[in-house]
């Protein structure tokens, strides 16, 4: 039987932070899929074909990753629903600091009340990335910042694009 976990996120841009999440749940699950939130509440700067497209080409063309393995799909709807489509009952959330902790307890117990077969497993990224947001990321480069230490070279690129 595959384990299928699930990751959702804007991904507005990816990071480092995402990655490293993504690279430490492969060795656990069998499959991740990395699903690009495409609701219309936030204000993003990449749309969602976009996003899905830097995503994309960070993890397979940048960091050459196994596409056996990862699948990069949108969604708008509840996750728990994206869960049931893909028949996971793990949803992937990634830790940075104890300030995201209450924000991620209370979506991993309104996750559980939505469907209880679904369990929450959250993953911290390596130290040196723990800091990283996309919206610093955004920041940064706005303000012509180097963000190498951040994310993946077609990521940087497809936000200086964004900002010239």
């Amino acid at each position: 039987m595959n384990k299928v976990a699930i990751y959702p996120g804007t991904f507005d841009p990816i990071t480092y932070g995402h990655i490293d999440v993504i690279k430490k749940a492969l060795k656990i699950f069998d499959k991740i899929i990395v699903a690009v939130s495409e609701v219309s509440d936030k204000n993003y700067l990449f749309s969602i074909n976009e996003r899905i497209n830097i995503v994309n080409k960070a993890l397979f063309n940048d960091l050459k990753l196994n596409k056996k393995k990862i699948l990069v799909v949108s969604f708008g709807s509840l996750t728990t629903d994206l869960c049931k489509k893909y028949k996971s009952t793990i949803i992937l959330r990634g830790l940075r600091a104890v300030s995201d902790f209450e924000y991620e307890f209370q979506l991993a117990g309104m996750n559980r009340k939505l469907n209880s077969n679904i369990e929450t497993i959250f993953l911290m990224s390596d130290v040196e990335n723990q800091i990283i947001s996309s919206k610093f990321v955004k920041e940064i480069v706005k303000l012509k910042g180097d963000i190498k230490k951040f994310t993946t070279k077609s990521t940087i690129k497809s936000l200086k694009e964004k900002y010239e």
